[in-house]
């Protein structure tokens, strides 16, 4: 099977599009951005799922008493190697597009959240989970180069 490769600063420019204030509804932007991009665009449905459930967004929608809604709406992508190669995207590039590593990436995000936040309590749950995905990731990277 070849690994497709997925260039960072595609889905880095576009996963997070829930984070748009006027399609903010929930406030939880996997959810928000997926159902933006269900209603109003003819985005592929993996792509769509994959959007809404990106890094581990069911851990956070837990925080956030939105799982069951997330789930319902849209189940995993029953795709393992194309949910880490998003997670790798999201945790090895800044918010503003710069290359970093998975531990600068989780330090970062929190910086910017309490950790009694919903973010620094999702961010420390899937901390392991996200490490993995990226780790997988890289190593796929250097089969891929021999």
């Amino acid at each position: 099977m070849v690994w497709p490769v997925i260039h960072k600063s595609f889905f880095n420019s576009r996963h997070d599009i829930g984070y748009t204030p006027s399609l903010a509804t929930t406030g939880f932007h996997p959810l928000d951005g997926a159902r933006y991009l269900r209603d109003r665009s003819a985005a592929d449905e993996r792509l769509v799922r994959l959007i809404a459930n990106h890094s581990y967004a069911l851990l956070e929608a837990e925080e956030r008493g939105l799982r069951e809604e997330l789930e319902a709406e849209f189940p995993i992508l029953d795709h393992a190697e194309l949910v880490d190669a998003l997670v790798y995207c999201d945790m090895t590039t800044t918010p503003d597009g710069t290359p970093t590593t998975v531990d600068a990436r989780l330090a970062e995000i929190l910086t910017r959240y309490d950790c009694d936040s919903i973010v620094g309590r999702f961010i420390r749950r899937a901390d392991e989970d996200l490490r993995a995905a990226v780790h997988r990731v890289e190593a796929r990277l250097i089969l891929a180069e021999r």
